[in-house]
């Protein structure tokens, strides 16, 4: 013990002789490691030590853990019980002793310590978190820590000691991971031991209403425990009775400006209300506070939530008459929650989302608690092996198979009108009107124009939503079938007016074309000589004038007056399209490479719009 002491005041750091003195005390049989009741002779050397070191500490008044701390030459030196504490961390850490001995240790000395000195023992516990959180470690004591944390959280008050049980909450939530069990109440017990207690007899001189206040305080027993309302009827008809009444005063008696201002809620001490006074008297004075009436509405949403939750056994489900009514109260407690100032609105989206949150991890319960942690591809991969089946899922693949099976279990879930929804696209270009504004001053590299899907995407809707605006990404691309009333006015100008476009000039150009192979036709058929006219009527048709015979009857029908002069035969109409078919390919080849029998490729000119 005298080597150890010794060592404490050793002013170098533990790894240059932390070992050598084991070595020295212990005479170990192995060079590195303690065997087991070497371990445990150490382990008593050091538990005796440090009890030494405390008493010596509580004789000489000074708090434990500065006790011998020296102070010279701006060098401060450590107290004599972190310097222990560090020598035997080291040893754990590196495994030369068993890694539970270090946990002990703290056992013993938050055991040994007021609440006074607990602070600073646990102060010195959250400094090494990290080493003492290590799979070497965490593993071999992590039973202890939890019972050391367990008994300093009995020790302390929930009322005086907030911060304190606080900061142990919050180390034990980093400590341990998210999957460990024994923080994670699977099982869904209510703390039925927190009693709301209040007058049940109306005082002398009483000015409020004596019903009201005990029809108030009477929720806090179905607050205390949801799970006693599905089963018996009894019990929710008594609830919804007595929490209408509340809604009702609620809503009678609205909570002004000026009274919800009065409490500032950034306040550090308006935050820290564990439990509120049951008093007869201070019944009216709690109605006007703003915070009392919040903290009442959302242990109505809980427990709405809970009754909501999924998981529950056949038994437990509400019935659908209670779906309506929660239904309908939990409608009023939000517009009453948005009523209460200050920013009623926002504290009521920030407990949408928490009570979100919850949801969350009750499914996670339900689904029996797996781990969150993953192992590394290339880590897993190596212990595997050779090569495995892969496993055969019911439709494909494991994300599928997971939503069939939450179907079966929520049938409603792929029939939900909000499940799948359009956006508008007043909605939609938005985002691209904002960019076209050059005030906004955003970057062109920056443009939503530039991402091909949300352009894809943006045509899609158009298409379905607006015509005009969709035909005029011909002419102006992308740009142009954003909704003329979200452009700012000098651009909304331009893409108002509708300029000559190539396709305007090839259209006339085909038409005057058209009309002049229709002029020659006619031309040709006044040309026709009269002899062959006459031959036709006075002779028959020579064998070698077959030839001809079609020109022929055409005119005979011309005379007869089947046709008019100005109709077409057939073999005239072929002409006119062959003159036409030429003319269309002669504009073609002096149109843009872009454009293909009058339309403009749209994927080449979104390729343009977004280059």
């Amino acid at each position: 013990m005298d080597v150890f002491r010794k060592a404490i005041l050793h002013p170098g750091p533990p790894q240059d002789f932390a070992l050598e003195t084991v070595q020295q005390v212990i005479k170990p049989q192995k060079q590195m490691k303690l065997v087991q009741d070497e371990n445990q002779l150490l382990e008593n050397i050091l538990r005796t030590l440090l009890q030494e070191l405390v008493s010596a500490a509580v004789e000489s008044g000074e708090e434990i853990m500065q006790y011998g701390q020296l102070i010279a030459d701006e060098d401060i030196r450590q107290g004599q019980i972190p310097r222990l504490l560090d020598i035997v961390l080291y040893l754990c850490e590196k495994e030369h002793i068993e890694g539970g001995m270090i946990f002990q240790l703290l056992e013993d000395l938050t055991e040994m310590s007021t609440m006074r000195n607990c602070k600073d023992v646990f102060g010195y516990i959250e400094g090494k978190q990290d080493i003492l959180g290590k799979p070497e470690l965490f593993s071999r004591g992590k039973l202890v820590m939890l019972r050391t944390c367990n008994q300093l959280l009995r020790r302390l008050s929930k009322a005086n000691d907030v911060v304190f049980c606080g900061r142990i909450i919050m180390f034990l939530a980093h400590f341990f991971p998210l999957s460990e069990r024994s923080a994670v109440n699977i099982k869904g017990v209510f703390n039925t031991s927190n009693e709301t207690k209040y007058e049940k007899e109306a005082p002398d001189g009483s000015s409020i209403d004596f019903n009201f206040y005990k029809t108030f305080w009477s929720l806090q027993e179905f607050f205390s425990n949801p799970a006693s309302l599905t089963p018996a009827l009894t019990k929710w008809l008594k609830f919804t009775s007595s929490l209408t009444v509340v809604l009702n005063t609620f809503e009678a008696q609205p909570l002004s400006d000026e009274e919800g201002n009065a409490i500032d809620l950034q306040d550090e001490a308006s935050n820290f209300s564990i439990k509120y006074l049951t008093s007869s008297k201070l019944m009216g004075l709690e109605l006007r506070d703003p915070s009392f009436r919040r903290h009442v509405l959302v242990q109505c949403l809980i427990l709405f939530d809970y009754l909501k939750a999924p998981g529950k056994n056949d038994k437990d489900l509400p019935s659908d008459t209670m779906k309506e009514e929660i239904k309908a109260c939990e409608e009023r407690v939000k517009k009453l929650l948005e009523m209460i100032p200050p920013k009623g609105k926002d504290f009521l989206r920030s407990i949408e989302h928490i009570l979100e949150r919850e949801r969350n991890w009750v499914w996670w319960k339900r689904d029996g608690c797996p781990p969150f942690e993953k192992q590394p591809l290339e880590k897993k991969l190596a212990q595997d092996g050779g090569k495995r089946r892969r496993p055969r899922w019911r439709l494909g693949n494991k994300e599928l198979s997971q939503l069939w099976k939450w179907a079966d279990q929520n049938p409603n879930a792929l029939t939900d009108p909000q499940r799948i929804s359009t956006p508008d696209i007043m909605d939609y270009w938005k985002t691209l009107a904002d960019d076209m504004d050059e005030s906004a001053g955003i970057e062109p590299e920056y443009h939503h124009k530039n991402n091909r899907v949300y352009c894809w995407k943006g045509l899609r809707f158009s298409a379905r939503q607006d015509l005009e605006g969709f035909s005029r990404f011909t002419e102006h691309g992308i740009e142009g079938v954003v909704p003329l009333e979200l452009l700012p006015n000098e651009a909304r100008s331009k893409y108002h007016a509708k300029p000559a476009t190539d396709r305007t000039k090839r259209a006339k150009k085909e038409e005057t074309k058209g009309g002049g192979s229709t002029q020659q036709a006619e031309e040709t058929q006044v040309a026709t000589p009269a002899s062959e006219e006459a031959d036709i009527e006075g002779s028959r048709i020579d064998p070698e004038a077959a030839s001809v015979a079609p020109m022929d009857t055409d005119n005979v029908m011309i005379e007869s007056g089947n046709l008019s002069p100005n109709e077409t035969t057939p073999d005239e109409q072929q002409k006119q399209n062959s003159d036409t078919e030429a003319g269309q390919i002669e504009a073609d080849n002096e149109a843009e490479p872009g454009m293909v029998d009058g339309d403009i490729d749209a994927e080449a000119d979104l390729d343009h719009v977004v280059a």
